[in-house]
């Protein structure tokens, strides 16, 4: 198989090409193009092929993890978002959850408030109700109405509608029939029905989800479409696949209609890339310092297995998104960073970024500022005359060094003084990120090996193991496009989810059987229209679940088959363990809720061998 993982990121976009029955691979980095990154892409897939010798029309496989969505959402450049909910649920958006980042401050902007997902004169209602716990018809759906408020957000000029009903994700009829009128009336429009995005309780959670994936959906749906077309123009044959937050591929017509999926797609592909690369080492328990352009990524995996975040802590800048996603940490901290003066006199590093328009001075395309990558260049940790790979770039170390006299001279401090303070303040941030990410989570670092990837990950990477007490430090071949790697190191996955809310003293066994069986039916369905054989199917059965009085749940496995008595002994035992796994403590003797089933259908790829030197 010919494969090609592409991971585009703020200053570069690095590929990756690798032919599993050779052993060969190929490394290829252009600068990102921030107004369109489907051009860096584009452009680093014709280099690609013309440097592996290896037309795109002979690929198999072509794995994309993107950073569109996520910075639509956090440069709030989304699309004007109209919303259709249940008649007294229209300011969800505006109260959350009573949440206030600063708890003693009567004068502070909430986010979600001043710079809303969906303005309130775009949150119309309609007079419709379905009740719990069984998903009953209360009120009716009023056909009429619901194309008069579609005729409203119409004429206002909005991209994209949400559709967040109360108690959809019992029963989503009403929801469907909403959405098919939409069509009818607005068919311009991005639709995303909240049943269809995240069918899970908590409606503050699900409506932010639903309208999140609105606001993003245009752009990112534009884009995905441009790239499928223009790669199939280059000669490619498949669909692009796509990485998601949560470790899995999927294919980039789904990705389209769900880009909240896609969030923090690229960090979640280093870390994997970081844990591929020490299994090549022998080591399970790895800790991935991926240092790009723009920001530092930190993962923790355990005995070779991702950790998810909590759905009720995933967020995306300032919006919630209850999206399955791998925990990564993503701090301001990349080779772009630029050093500074703040008004209070403190020395500063980032989060700001040269980016990759127009970069580093020491790059020669107009940077002005001084950054992390001008402070290594100046202090001789990289070395002139070796171009950056495939950017045909050379180091300027004169004016590294001009820039960091600037800079000293605004604070009493020499050149070199300069260079080095701002990678010992960038190292402590990135220190810290990694203690809140392993110590303060039960894990002890001296059982960890330290993954450098990113392009600057490797000049960090032996102080930081050093003042963290990590043993031993792996810089992989080409670190910088670990995260390149990483995505075709994973499975094209799927995940079903349906909130069924029982304790085991009361459970209806058959109605629970039924559930799974549906949601396991829709996981089958999906494979088969891709055509996945049975020797490469993985389909697992899991199960949110809380002690009773709780309000968070714990993710875990629980056995497939027959749901009678003898399955709730077991699932209750399986809760136990996960709960003592993942907060160190049980109560065997405490009642059980179960919240939401799962099914995750996976199509297993090839293992990613190691390239031939």
């Amino acid at each position: 198989m010919k494969r090609i993982g592409v991971d585009v990121g703020g200053t570069f976009t690095d590929l990756y090409y690798l032919d599993d029955g050779q052993r060969v691979s190929v490394v290829e980095k252009v600068p990102s193009t921030p107004e369109d990154p489907s051009q860096a892409v584009l452009n680093g897939l014709a280099r690609l092929s013309e440097k592996a010798g290896v037309p795109l029309s002979e690929i198999d496989q072509l794995v994309h993890g993107t950073t569109v969505p996520t910075n639509t959402a956090l440069t709030h450049k989304g699309a004007e978002v109209g919303m259709i909910t249940t008649h007294g649920f229209r300011d969800i958006l505006h109260i959350a959850r009573h949440k206030k980042p600063y708890n003693f401050s009567l004068q502070q902007d909430l986010p979600w408030q001043t710079q809303p997902l969906v303005k309130r004169r775009h949150r119309l209602t309609i007079n419709e109700r379905i009740t719990a716990p069984r998903g009953d018809v209360l009120v009716e759906l009023d056909d009429d109405e619901v194309r008069a408020r579609v005729r409203e957000l119409k004429a206002a000029g909005v991209e994209a509608i949400a559709v967040c009903l109360l108690h959809s994700y019992l029963n989503p009829a009403h929801e469907h029939r909403v959405g098919e009128i939409v069509q009818e009336e607005f068919p311009e429009a991005y639709l995303s029905l909240s049943s269809d995005i995240v069918p899970l309780y908590r409606e503050y959670e699900r409506f932010s989800t639903t309208a999140l994936n609105a606001y993003v959906g245009p752009k990112v749906s534009r884009y995905l479409r441009r790239l499928q077309t223009e790669a199939e123009k280059l000669g490619f044959k498949h669909d692009i696949l796509m990485m998601q937050s949560s470790g899995g591929m999927i294919p980039i017509a789904d990705a389209g209609r769900r880009p909240v999926s896609l969030m923090m797609s690229g960090p979640v592909g280093g870390l994997i890339g970081g844990m591929w690369a020490a299994e090549q080492s022998g080591h399970n328990n790895v800790v991935t310092l991926d240092i790009g352009g723009t920001s530092a990524d930190i993962g923790v995996a355990y005995e070779g297995e991702l950790r998810m975040r909590h759905l009720l802590d995933t967020k995306i800048g300032d919006y919630q998104a209850m999206i399955p996603m791998v925990d990564v940490d993503t701090i301001g901290a990349g080779g772009g960073s630029i050093a500074f003066q703040d008004a209070g006199g403190v020395f500063r590093v980032g989060p700001q970024s040269a980016g990759a328009t127009p970069g580093p001075v020491c790059y020669g395309r107009g940077g002005t500022e001084p950054t992390s990558t001008d402070a290594q260049a100046f202090l001789g940790r990289m070395r002139p005359g070796r171009p950056l790979a495939g950017s045909g770039m050379d180091l300027d170390l004169k004016a590294a060094r001009d820039v960091f006299n600037t800079l000293g001279s605004s604070m009493n401090m020499t050149a070199e003084e300069a260079a080095v303070g701002a990678l010992q303040v960038q190292k402590f941030g990135m220190t810290q990120a990694i203690e809140q990410n392993s110590v303060r989570r039960g894990y002890d670092p001296r059982d960890f090996i330290l993954v450098a990837a990113g392009g600057a990950g490797a000049l960090f990477a032996c102080e930081i193991a050093s003042e963290l007490e990590v043993p031993k430090v792996l810089v992989p071949a080409s670190p910088g496009i670990i995260a390149a790697i990483g995505l075709l190191a994973t499975d094209e996955t799927y995940e079903y989810v349906a909130t069924e809310r029982f304790n085991f003293d009361e459970a209806n066994t058959a109605s629970i059987q039924k559930s799974y069986e549906q949601l396991e039916a829709r996981a089958v369905a999906r494979l088969d229209s891709e055509s996945i054989s049975e020797d490469r199917r993985k389909i697992e059965w899991l199960a949110d679940a809380r002690y009773e009085g709780q309000g968070y749940e714990v993710r875990f496995s629980v056995p497939k088959g027959k749901i009678d008595d003898q399955w709730l002994t077991q699932v209750e035992q399986a809760f136990h363990a996960a709960h003592l796994e993942e907060f160190g403590h049980k109560f065997e003797n405490g009642t059980v809720e179960v919240i939401n089933i799962r099914v995750d259908a996976s199509a297993v790829m090839d293992e990613l061998p190691t390239p031939l030197p």
